[in-house]
């Protein structure tokens, strides 16, 4: 058995020989450090093999290889972002941030780009769904139109040209795949006898041909005095592309471009029908809360791009600074929204979005991310040492957040409405309606002496534990994410790097879409009271799904992203970051801004919040210990995450709604 021991141990010092000599060999130009890398970690690999449970050095060499992280970019912009996806606390961003060469693209993103002034070859039907659906929707009445004008037209003798233009151009937007519009023009040769050498001058006609033909078109010079060159101005063949989504514009995904008029809709509709003449308040609501997806996006995407040209202490600011500032926004003026109108529904509401989203951030977004990246990829292996910072973060904020709570259940006034007392019969059942720990009106001493210090302690407390996590993760504890930069694709490409958005253009930008931010959730504040009035529905329902997911939905297609390219664990990392900073951020500034600003916010949750939460954080670090994921973990989290909004879904109406 020594013997065994002793072989093994010394095929490890040839095998740690061999890799501190590559090392030292990797500086020459001969040498590829990516190619090191991978042979290294096969030499790693092999150790492992070789002494499996037999060695305790082996295991750690095994455990330091399986961490192993190598960011491969283009460009040294690039690689930094990508950096910041991994380090705590920065917002995880998917798209790049500088200009993509589209040589380097794929085969389906160069035909997204491509223009549409050149027939090229077609294999397929034409008759497809999304060809039927442009006619349905648009095809018909642009055709209609196009027909009444060449009707119109035909009743001159100077417009029957331009008529039977139109009449061609109606029949071309009915069905327009596989045809091709073209424009002709005519070349009109000079030659003189004297000198054989002709001279070519195009005469543009404006004469617009429908070819039903696709075949190529080049210009035919012939002999003739006269000859004609078409051009192609229009030629598609399909109306939508499944891959419409990978589609940008000056680095702005294509959805958030087209979703940015329904900002400027918002705020006409919002601060001009003030009397809700024209607009419903409940379609105000919903128009409102959905341009917060766009300026979410804006925003995102401006702190991804000052990042990644900036240092750590400013990256870090940026992202603590706006990182939050959509929720901020939304929960700040549904305060005062309920201070102005004397509502506290409207504080239950806030802490249920509060509560939606830690719930949605820890079940839902994780959840959702492992069955997408588990279906594709069967399993997923993420670092769980920066997991278990993150779990232990969890541990710590949610325990922090509701210990006002517990404390007020062990020592507050137990208040109960509509008692039905009978001193002559007894033996009637003692029935009491709307049950609650008062702490306002009927024991403000306990409140104002004990729990309001206590709540103050924790504010304070809270963000002190987040910035320990930063220091942490950032800097003393950096190796546990183990980053390796590999320089295979960027080496010598950082200075033909053209970013999107410069750090100037990027904090106006912030600025704007702050602002705009700002208004869109005062007008979704406003308007949300004949929705918890008069709906069926229970406001912490309305709180925990709406209010809570939708500013999320960027983080969420950006975890889903990061799955489908099998890096499962900076999808966990966006749904424990988000949570981690509504309750070590996020609370203690509503309550510093409650503490300046008196607009009744109290941080005592009812005890569907309270054990909801506890038990999600419990189950998330559960599923997190093995470091692995699949569809089934991923299909347990959501399972659960539904459980709970269908008990949100029949819950009575909160105090004060």
């Amino acid at each position: 058995m020594s013997t065994d021991v002793e072989s093994r141990r010394r095929r490890l010092h040839k095998i740690l020989a061999m890799k501190l000599a590559l090392k030292r060999t990797s500086n020459h130009p001969f040498y590829s450090k990516e190619l090191l890398q991978i042979f290294l970690q096969k030499l790693i690999l092999f150790c492992f093999l070789l002494s499996s449970g037999h060695s305790r050095c082996t295991d750690d060499v095994w455990q330091e290889a399986s961490i192993r992280t190598t960011i491969r970019a283009e460009n040294e912009f690039e690689a930094h972002k990508l950096a910041n996806n991994y380090k705590f606390g920065f917002r995880k961003w998917k798209s790049h941030v500088t200009e993509r060469p589209i040589e380097d693209r794929s085969d389906v993103v160069k035909e997204l780009y491509s223009e549409l002034n050149y027939i090229k070859h077609h294999s397929g039907s034409l008759i497809t769904a999304g060809n039927v659906i442009y006619v349905l929707l648009f095809g018909w009445w642009i055709s209609i139109f196009y027909f009444l004008v060449s009707l119109l037209m035909f009743c001159t003798i100077a417009g029957i040209p331009y008529g039977k233009l139109c009449l061609q151009l109606s029949g071309y937007f009915l069905w327009p795949f596989g045809k091709a519009l073209q424009k002709s023009s005519s070349l009109l040769r000079k030659c003189c006898v004297k000198f054989p050498h002709c001279e070519a001058i195009p005469e543009e006609v404006d004469e617009v041909k429908e070819s039903s033909e696709v075949k190529e078109s080049t210009p035919l010079l012939r002999s003739q005095m006269v000859s004609t060159i078409t051009r192609v101005l229009l030629c598609c063949y399909r109306a939508f592309n499944w891959y419409y989504y990978k589609y940008t514009v000056d680095g702005i995904n294509v959805f958030a471009v087209n979703l940015l008029p329904l900002v400027i809709f918002t705020l006409v509709i919002g601060y001009v029908d003030r009397d809700n003449y024209y607009v419903s308040s409940e379609a105000k609501f919903a128009i409102a809360l959905s341009s917060i997806i766009p300026l979410s996006y804006y925003i995102g995407m401006g702190i991804a791009s000052i990042s990644a040209q900036s240092n750590f202490a400013v990256g870090a600011v940026v992202n603590a600074t706006f990182g939050s500032i959509t929720e901020m926004a939304f929960y700040i003026t549904a305060l005062l929204q309920g201070h102005r109108a004397g509502n506290k529904c409207y504080a239950e509401i806030v802490k249920s979005a509060l509560t939606g989203t830690l719930l949605g951030c820890i079940l839902f977004i994780p959840g959702i991310c492992m069955i997408i990246g588990g279906c594709k990829h069967s399993e997923q292996r993420f670092n769980s040492r920066s997991a278990g910072v993150s779990s232990a973060l969890l541990f710590i904020s949610v325990g922090g957040v509701f210990t006002p709570t517990l404390f007020s259940k062990a020592y507050g006034n137990f208040i109960c409405e509509g008692c039905n007392i009978s001193l002559s019969n007894t033996t009637k059942p003692f029935i009491c309606n709307n049950c609650h720990y008062d702490l306002s009106e009927n024991n403000r001493p306990l409140f104002l002496s004990h729990i309001e210090p206590l709540v103050y302690t924790i504010s304070v407390l809270l963000p002190a534990a987040y910035l320990i996590g930063l220091i942490f993760t950032l800097k003393t504890h950096s190796h546990i994410y183990d980053l390796h930069i590999s320089d295979a694709h960027c080496h010598g490409a950082d200075h033909g790097a053209v970013v999107h958005w410069s750090r100037a253009r990027a904090l106006v930008v912030l600025i704007l879409a702050t602002v705009l931010m700002a208004a869109c959730a005062d007008l979704s504040t406003e308007h949300i009271k004949p929705i918890i009035s008069n709906s069926s529905v229970s406001q912490y329902f309305i709180g925990v799904t709406i209010l809570a997911m939708v500013p999320e939905l960027p983080e969420i297609v950006n975890g889903i992203q990061f799955a489908l390219q099998n890096n499962i664990s900076l999808s966990l990392e966006v749904g424990s970051c988000i949570a981690v900073q509504v309750c070590m951020l996020q609370i203690p500034l509503l309550i510093f801004f409650n503490a300046f600003y008196d607009v009744g916010f109290v941080l005592i949750f009812s005890d569907l919040h309270l054990w909801a939460s506890i038990f999600s954080v419990i189950l998330v670090n559960y599923i997190f210990m093995d470091g692995k994921s699949d569809y089934f973990q991923g299909t347990a989290l959501v399972v659960v995450y539904l459980i709970l909004l269908a008990l949100y879904f029949f819950a009575p109406a909160p105090l004060g709604c």
